[in-house]
């Protein structure tokens, strides 16, 4: 008699654990996203927006985007929330198609 699917013995699976990460050092890890920038922290108006990307804290969306400050170099780029309108010179509708 022949089997018409493939069996696995349950009692060679092991429940996840999360250490198991620790034991691949090739896989890769996602590194810590940019700062988040508030108003009173931002260093002046936004010389150009880089990235954007959406996320969803407590089930809305919301985007931020990667930007960099006139005044400021590449390694000083940060993640900006759209509701930081004080550090943008363009309109807020000018930036809704990223």
């Amino acid at each position: 008699m022949f089997r018409k699917h493939p069996v696995f013995p349950v009692s060679l699976v092991k429940p996840y654990c999360q250490t198991e990460g620790d034991k691949c050092p090739s896989r890769k890890r996602n590194p810590t996203p940019p700062e988040i920038v508030e108003v009173e922290d931002s260093p002046g108006p936004v010389k150009k927006i880089i990235k954007a990307r959406k996320i969803r804290p407590n089930g809305q969306d919301q985007r931020q985007y990667l930007v960099r400050f006139k005044s400021q170099t590449a390694d000083k780029d940060k993640m900006v929330g759209r509701g930081c309108h004080s550090i943008w010179e363009t309109s807020p509708k000018e930036i809704q198609g990223l």
